[in-house]
């Protein structure tokens, strides 16, 4: 007869699983609390290494007399963990941030080079899509000084009759609706006159930026890589976006754009 303690087997093989369960859950916590206590071991048996005046020195901390000089961290068996590299000092540490910087504005600078080379290759493909832009902002530009030109002959028509009216008044007062004429006449003449003035300085950059381009752009055609010829002088993006001129004036590059106002 069976015992009823067994059922199909005896009591302790019915058992057995569950403590092998628990058997397993007990060493894996043991192991778990017993890894940190190890780490903390291995990292206090870490030793520093240096020499001083010619011996080497052995501490269980960071040595104070190797502070300028680089340090080894060992591990418990001897071998190398690490170099610990020396100290700086405030005057070191400034001058390392220092040259940090300098790298890092160089690295940038290296890239905004490559960048702007790239967009200016891509935007004149060739010598005739760059003479191309520059006829047109050229023909933009002529176009306005024509007109400010025309503007200013018609002042000094107005301006003539207005003088001649005056000439009925010698040594009197003017009367004060051409006295006003005159003055507004003259205002508006100067205005005119200094934005001529403005547009040919502003002729006179974009000229040399379109020529100092061009001649970048050559060197690129030429298989200069990207970035190899520095910074571009001048206004970098002039090319692909021209800053606006002055009173309806677009960017453009005539070199001989003169008046002839007086």
């Amino acid at each position: 007869m069976l015992s009823p303690l067994t059922g199909n087997g005896t009591a302790s093989e019915n058992a057995r699983p569950s403590s092998r369960l628990i058997l397993l859950v007990a060493t894996g916590l043991t192991l778990a609390l017993a890894l940190p206590a190890i780490a903390a071991d291995n990292d206090k048996a870490r030793i520093y290494r240096c020499e001083v005046d010619g011996k080497k020195v052995t501490r269980d901390r960071p040595i104070i007399e190797c502070r300028d000089k680089v340090q080894y961290l060992l591990n418990a068996d001897g071998s190398l963990n690490r170099e610990i590299p020396p100290t700086l000092t405030v005057e070191e540490r400034e001058k390392q941030e220092q040259a940090d910087l300098a790298r890092q504005s160089r690295e940038a600078q290296l890239k905004q080079d490559i960048r702007g080379d790239r967009n200016l290759k891509q935007l004149y493909p060739n010598e005739a899509a760059h003479k191309k832009a520059r006829d047109t902002a050229l023909d933009e530009v002529r176009a306005s000084v024509k007109s400010l030109e025309t503007s200013i002959e018609a002042l000094v028509v107005d301006r003539k009759k207005l003088l001649d009216e005056a000439e009925f008044y010698p040594n009197k007062p003017l009367p004060t609706k051409l006295k006003s004429s005159l003055e507004a006449n003259e205002v508006t003449l100067k205005a005119k006159r200094d934005l001529v003035e403005k547009q040919q300085s502003e002729v006179m950059r974009i000229t040399n930026n379109y020529d100092v381009e061009l001649a970048r752009l050559r060197k690129l055609w030429a298989g200069a890589p990207a970035g190899s010829l520095g910074p571009l002088p001048g206004t970098q993006q002039a090319a692909a976006a021209p800053a606006p001129a002055p009173a309806g004036l677009t960017a453009g590059t005539p070199a001989a754009v003169k008046t002839t106002v007086k």
